[in-house]
């Protein structure tokens, strides 16, 4: 395991920040922490990446305590909103990091060849958006190939094409071994590249597994498109019980083990139907339902 946290609990004063957290993250496998904000989830990285301790419960960093040698070593982190001084060049910032971990200034280019901040490596960070400041902590995050990434709202300001391309990164990282940890509240982007979900509710682990695992355990409709041929919509709502939409559409809802009885209902129709969507909840469903103690 690049990462175990086991009974993990974090008090301040009277107040229980966070209650017996205890989930792992595996070498090659991407975690999604989500959260409402005082959910404990900053609290919690605090504690892996060894700057505050936890009041109960043991954490395992690539088998050595948080902030070991061992452990800042082989882990790095990547806040909301990366900081650098607005006078270097992307460049000189990322070498200067470089020599900070005893790694060759020479790397500097390729990392921001690969964040694709290479045509701007020798502008002043000043001039940087947000996005691309962002780039630069994600190249920072990468000096010494660590096998463990901590990522808070890492696509915080990045436009749909940049995230997609770091999400790529992300994916070739998870697939050399790279254990990921990654905080979001862009929930439609951690949907489709990660493995596992792991859901806080003040301060409680109240979800941990995979998107399909928990679609099954909250049992939330399920939603059925069919698009009805050309003046057909009308009997197709009728014989489906369904709800027209736009004209040729029909909205069915059900729950899971209702599934395929429906679709069988929809294909016995023929040609009076000419396409189906089939519409599983969203993750955004998903943590809405387990957040407010669906998952008891």
């Amino acid at each position: 395991m690049c990462l175990t946290l086991s009974q993990v609990t974090k008090r301040y004063d009277d107040r229980t920040v966070l209650d017996a957290v205890s989930f792992d993250v595996n070498a090659g496998e991407r975690v999604a922490l989500l959260g409402h904000n005082g959910a404990g989830k900053s609290t919690l990285m605090k504690i892996i990446l060894g700057l505050i301790p936890a009041n109960e419960g043991t954490v395992s960093v690539l088998g050595h305590a948080p902030g070991s040698i061992i452990a800042k070593t082989g882990t790095a982190y990547l806040p909301e909103n990366a900081a650098f001084h607005p006078a270097l060049t992307g460049q000189e910032q990322l070498c200067h990091y470089l020599r900070l971990r005893g790694e060759p200034t020479k790397h500097a280019t390729p990392l921001l060849e690969r964040v694709g901040l290479g045509p701007a490596a020798k502008r002043r960070i000043g001039t940087y958006s947000k996005g691309m400041r962002q780039r630069v902590g994600l190249a920072q995050a990468l000096i010494g190939k660590p096998r463990l990434l901590v990522l808070d709202e890492p696509t915080s300001g990045l436009d749909p094409v940049s995230r997609r391309e770091f999400y790529v990164i992300l994916d070739e990282l998870a697939a050399q071994g790279t254990a990921i940890l990654l905080s979001s509240h862009a929930l439609t982007e951690v949907e489709a590249r990660t493995d596992r979900i792991v859901i806080l509710s003040s301060g409680v682990m109240v979800a941990n597994d995979t998107l399909a695992n928990l679609r099954r355990r909250a049992s939330l409709p399920i939603r059925l498109q069919v698009s009805a041929t050309t003046g057909n919509a009308d009997e197709v709502a009728s014989k489906l019980s369904g709800d027209r939409r736009n004209g040729v559409m029909v909205d069915l809802v059900c729950n899971s083990e209702e599934k395929l009885a429906r679709l069988g209902d929809i294909s016995a129709l023929g040609s009076l139907v000419e396409d189906v969507d089939v519409i599983p909840p969203s993750l955004e469903d998903i943590y809405s339902h387990f957040s407010k103690g669906g998952g008891a």
